[in-house]
């Protein structure tokens, strides 16, 4: 990402702010375009990102009084056209259309139903996965009962907001209440869509439960593959990505859905790692691997992080995945960059660890010390 950028500006703006006016201008009579613009620039470059979205959603509900049976032929009305049907990925929406679920929230608590509608609607310009969560929370069998409709809808969309509104740990989400187990039936009739758009999701959801039961996680991606309703590449693709977490933590089931045996015939022959390092160098890393029998390996490496308090932190990164021949020796290198400018943690000097992870095992470790810039 380049020095500068800022994901809030790209996705609130002047620019965009000019755009939802003129929707709304349009759409409904006595709405003034220009008051909302000025109204909602006096204050956005001050705001954080999530605090944008409510700050336009109060503006907008400034000039939109009375409940959402009253503003809700609006907000209809000022939506664009669905997004493209013919897309299968990648198409989550404009984030300028983001406030009008907040504004459903506001308004539309105590109406589900109304509410409902209006966010299927809405769901095919902007995911809203974050609005439907407190309605999940306060009308939860009724708003399941609409998921499972909403399942087979034409849309794409709408059938990724079942999978993505219920996931127990949505990024930016208010938390449900929901037993981790309750939205399986949603995911069970979804896992053989089409769409990657909706089988990613699947598979975050899945990765979400995994960290409180892996079992269950398992045991019901065992249940898709003898159901068959998948392609194989595609449930292969979803099982993968639904492990990623336990992947990453070692666990010895995960790895054995995956193919890959934590007790494998891998013999690691070197580990090299340079003693010094500065901040904001590349920390080289040269791995040899032998097998007498040939194996499949899974090779990460653990990356301990010294914090300011001399505590070490690790965080798992991929190295390779590789078939090693019998008999023959495999080398692998890679170089991890010490950032100096990263924005959610600090390199402090002194001595920090690295830990060769193959099939879920820690086969060599290697330390160096990690120098100022």
């Amino acid at each position: 990402m380049a020095q500068g950028f800022s994901l809030k500006d790209q996705l609130f703006n002047a620019e965009k702010v000019r755009y939802l006016a003129g929707l709304f201008g349009a759409a409904a009579a006595g709405f003034d375009a220009d008051l909302f613009e000025q109204q909602v620039m006096e204050r956005l470059p001050e705001l954080e990102l999530k605090q944008r979205i409510a700050w336009i959603a109060d503006c907008l509900g400034g000039q939109l009084s009375g409940p959402l049976q009253d503003i809700g032929p609006v907000l209809l009305a000022a939506l664009p056209p669905p997004l493209d049907p013919d897309r299968t990925d990648d198409d989550f929406g404009d984030f300028i259309f983001a406030p009008l679920g907040d504004l459903i929230v506001l308004r539309g608590l105590e109406t589900p139903d109304l509410s409902l509608d209006l966010i299927e609607e809405t769901t095919q310009r902007f995911s809203m996965e974050w609005a439907i969560r407190p309605f999940l929370n306060r009308w939860p069998e009724r708003v399941l009962a609409r998921m499972q409709r909403w399942t087979t809808h034409p849309s794409y969309h709408v059938r990724r907001l079942v999978s993505e509104g219920s996931r127990p740990r949505l990024p930016w989400g208010q938390s449900v209440d929901l037993d981790i187990s309750v939205p399986l039936p949603l995911l069970d009739a979804l896992q053989g869509d089409r769409t990657r758009y909706v089988t990613r999701s699947v598979a975050n959801h899945l990765n979400d439960i995994s960290k409180k039961d892996p079992d269950l996680v398992m045991d019901r991606l065992e249940q898709w593959r003898a159901q068959g309703t998948q392609s194989r590449a595609e449930l292969k693709w979803m099982t993968q990505h639904a492990l990623r977490g336990l992947v990453k933590a070692g666990n010895a089931g995960a790895l054995a859905m995956l193919g890959y045996d934590a007790d494998a015939d891998i013999e690691v022959l070197r580990f090299d790692v340079p003693d010094r390092v500065a901040v904001g160098d590349m920390l080289p890393l040269a791995v040899a691997l032998h097998s007498e029998t040939g194996a499949r390996a899974l090779i990460d490496y653990v990356f301990w992080r010294r914090k300011a308090n001399g505590d070490l932190t690790a965080k798992v990164f991929k190295l390779k995945q590789i078939e090693l021949p019998a008999g023959k020796v495999a080398d692998v290198t890679k170089s991890h960059r010490l950032k100096g400018d990263a924005t959610t943690f600090r390199l402090y000097p002194g001595q920090h660890r690295v830990e060769l992870q193959i099939n879920g095992r820690v086969r060599a470790e290697a330390t160096f010390e990690l120098k100022a810039q």
